[in-house]
């Protein structure tokens, strides 16, 4: 299984206890749909989408997204949490293939 690139960005980038933040997962994924052709070999592309995208906060789901093919190549998900003291925010996410992959950010508020 290849790694894929990811980032997850957050907004402000300076953030206190109890404030509620911004928050952006990029994701590097080619979002086949199984309705194009490859141009070389003029075969259907197979499928191959994310499905599913789960924000976990300190071990707690925060939410989570059912997705469907007709996003984007590099997709970005964002939501907004508030701030409960320093921990990880962990972004899990899995394709239709089932293949699953997830990029942790460590949360430190300042004051």
């Amino acid at each position: 299984m290849q790694e894929r690139k990811s980032l997850i960005k957050i907004k402000p980038k300076r953030y206190k206890n109890g404030e509620i933040v911004k928050v952006s997962f990029m994701v590097m994924h080619p979002m086949h749909t199984g309705m194009a052709k490859d141009k070389k070999t003029k075969k259907i592309i197979p499928a191959k989408y994310i499905n599913s995208v789960k924000f976990i906060y300190n071990g707690k789901e925060i939410t989570s997204m059912k997705v469907w093919e007709s996003l984007s190549v590099n997709p970005v998900f964002t939501t907004y949490m508030k701030i409960n003291g320093k921990g990880k925010l962990t972004v899990k996410y899995t394709d239709n293939t089932g293949e699953a992959h997830e990029k942790t950010k460590k949360i430190k508020p300042k004051g």
